[in-house]
């Protein structure tokens, strides 16, 4: 499989980007990677990239992007934050690969039983970390069930990972009200903005589409 050039990306859409990330997850569940040369790819990209989507994850070594959905060099830009919130910096980062780098998708992955949103559950402090966790916060806040204060915490794995996906959608909506750019390349059709979960026991990316 070819490195993207102008040309392919041109021709890439939101829903066709997406459909080559379920491909390419689909392939990594059934151990089955394209057949692509790196060390080629390194080659047709040293003068340009031309990537066709955006992913935010965690930084979790175990939800690396490029592998789980078998997408190699130039082909995706990989935005990695533990909790996979947003910031200023990292909504510059997504203006300047849609805008300017011209993908048509961004996806944020969160994933199960992520350490971050554990660590937000929990109130947990210590020292940058207190604050970055504050960003996930209004997700914990935002999951109502169970109320019972003894099993909301990174003991219940079910409320970790409702956690999580109300991270995610709560991301999602940060992107479309803090970015002019992004939401009104989504409102054009240009791109596509969605959802998805990593599950760490299955290597499945569950899309909220």
């Amino acid at each position: 499989m070819k490195a993207h050039t102008k040309e392919t990306q041109s021709t890439m859409t939101p829903d066709k980007s997406l459909q080559y990330l379920k491909e390419g997850n689909q392939r990594f569940q059934n151990n089955l990677k394209a057949n692509r040369n790196l060390l080629e790819q390194v080659n047709d990209t040293s003068d340009g990239q031309f990537p066709f989507a955006t992913i935010l994850s965690c930084i979790d070594s175990r939800v690396s992007a490029e592998l789980v959905f078998d997408q190699g060099l130039g082909d995706v830009f990989s935005v990695r934050i533990a909790g996979n919130f947003v910031n200023y910096d990292i909504l510059g980062s997504m203006e300047f690969a849609c805008k300017l780098a011209g993908t048509k998708l961004i996806v944020v992955l969160g994933h199960t039983a992520c350490g971050a949103v554990k660590g937000a559950c929990d109130d947990a402090r210590l020292g940058n970390l207190t604050g970055m966790l504050a960003k996930i916060k209004p997700a914990v806040k935002a999951v109502i069930e169970p109320k019972d204060p003894s099993i909301r915490n990174s003991k219940n794995s079910e409320f970790v990972d409702n956690v999580a996906t109300k991270n995610v959608q709560l991301t999602i909506d940060r992107i479309v009200e803090e970015s002019d750019v992004l939401a009104e390349m989504q409102n054009n059709g240009e791109i596509k903005i969605i959802g998805a979960m990593y599950d760490i026991n299955t290597g499945t990316v569950n899309f909220f589409d």
